[in-house]
C-alpha cells in the first residue's frame, strides 16, 4: 500500500488547522440551536452518523479503508468510544445551557486534567513548570465558573450550574480520551480510531431514545444533519494539518475557536462575554501555553542528546 504523502508545509497546515478550528466551533453553534428543542444524545446521534460518510469516503481515498475496518484492540475502541461519546453528550447539554464562548473557555481545560490523570493513571512525573500550567489551569476554571456558582434564586433555576458541571464532566472525560489513545495508537491505525469511535458514538446514542428523543421539524433536522456534516469535514482537515506541520506548531491555533466563539455567541446569540470569563480564559489558555512550551524544550533537549548519540 503506498504510503501517505507527509512533507512540511507549515502555511498549509496552519490554514488546515484554523479552517478546522473554525468549522467545530461553528459545529458547535448548531448544536446550541438545536439542542433548544432536541435531546443532547440525539444530537450525538447526527453528528456521528453523518459524519460516518465523510469520514469513509476520505478514508477510501487515502487507500486506508482496510486499515480502518479491521481493528486490532476491539475492545479499546468500545472503551473510547463510551469515554468519548459520554464526553460528546456532556459537551452538547452544555451548550444548551451556558454561552458559547463559556462553554469554549472551560473547555480548554482539558489538557490541564490530561496531566493529572497521566500522572495518576501512567504514572508520569510532574515537575514545577507543569504543576504550575495546572494551577494556572485550575484558578482559570474556577474564574470563569465563579458567577454561575452563586446561590441567586434565578441562576439556580436557569439551570447554568448544572451547565457547568456538564462541560466540566466533558472536559474530564475528553482527558480520559487522551490517555486511553495513548495507548491505543500503539496497535491502532489513525483513520481506525476515527472511523470507529463515529461508528460507537453514534450506536451509543441510539440508547437515549427512551429519554425524550423527538421528531425534529425540517429546519432543525437540516442543521442536525450539517452537524455531522460539519464535524467530519473538521475532524479530516484538522488530521490533514499534522501531516504538513509538528502538533507542537500547531496547538496554539486551537485558542483561535474562542475569537470564533466570541464573534459567533455575539452576532448570532446576543451574548457579550464577561470580565470573569475572558480573564479566565487568558490563564487557562496560559497554562496550557506553558505545557506546550515546556513539551518543544524536552523535545528540543532530546533532539539533541540523539544528535550526540549519533556523533559519538
Amino acid at each position: 500500500m503506498k504510503p501517505p504523502t507527509t512533507h512540511s508545509a507549515p502555511g498549509l497546515a496552519v490554514l488546515l488547522k484554523i479552517t478546522s478550528v473554525a468549522l467545530f466551533t461553528a459545529m458547535a453553534a448548531l448544536v446550541k440551536v438545536v439542542t433548544e428543542t432536541v435531546p443532547a444524545g440525539e444530537a450525538v446521534f447526527f453528528r456521528s452518523l453523518l459524519a460516518l460518510p465523510v469520514i469513509v469516503i476520505w478514508i477510501w481515498q487515502k487507500g486506508e479503508l482496510r486499515e480502518a475496518l479491521v481493528p486490532r484492540n476491539t475492545l479499546g475502541h468500545v472503551w473510547r468510544g463510551l469515554f468519548g461519546t459520554a464526553a460528546m453528550a456532556s459537551n452538547f447539554a452544555a451548550l444548551g445551557l451556558l454561552p458559547l464562548p463559556e462553554v469554549t473557555a472551560i473547555g480548554y481545560a482539558a489538557p490541564i486534567f490530561t496531566i493529572i490523570f497521566a500522572v495518576l493513571l501512567l504514572g508520569e512525573r510532574i515537575r514545577f513548570i507543569r504543576i504550575t500550567a495546572v494551577i494556572l489551569g485550575l484558578v482559570g476554571v474556577l474564574i470563569v465558573a465563579w458567577p454561575r456558582l452563586s446561590l441567586r434564586p434565578d441562576e439556580i433555576t436557569s439551570g447554568v450550574r448544572l451547565g457547568v458541571a456538564f462541560v466540566l464532566a466533558s472536559c474530564v472525560l475528553r482527558a480520559l480520551v487522551q490517555i486511553h489513545i495513548r495507548t491505543l495508537v500503539k496497535t491502532e491505525h489513525t483513520a481506525a480510531i476515527v472511523f470507529y469511535f463515529s461508528l460507537t458514538s453514534a450506536t451509543l446514542s441510539l440508547f437515549t431514545i427512551p429519554f425524550g428523543w423527538v421528531m425534529p421539524d425540517p429546519l432543525t433536522l437540516f442543521l442536525l444533519c450539517m452537524t455531522g456534516i460539519l464535524g467530519g469535514i473538521a475532524q479530516i482537515l484538522v488530521t490533514s494539518a499534522y501531516r504538513f506541520g509538528a502538533a507542537s506548531m500547531l496547538a496554539p491555533y486551537d485558542y483561535a475557536s474562542l475569537i470564533f466563539a466570541i464573534t459567533i455567541g455575539y452576532v448570532f446569540f446576543s451574548e457579550v462575554p464577561t470580565l470573569y470569563m475572558l480573564l479566565g480564559a487568558l490563564l487557562v489558555i496560559a497554562g496550557n501555553v506553558l505545557v506546550l512550551w515546556r513539551e518543544r524544550q524536552l523535545g528540543l533537549i532530546n533532539d539533541r542528546a540523539r544528535a550526540a548519540r549519533q556523533r559519538d
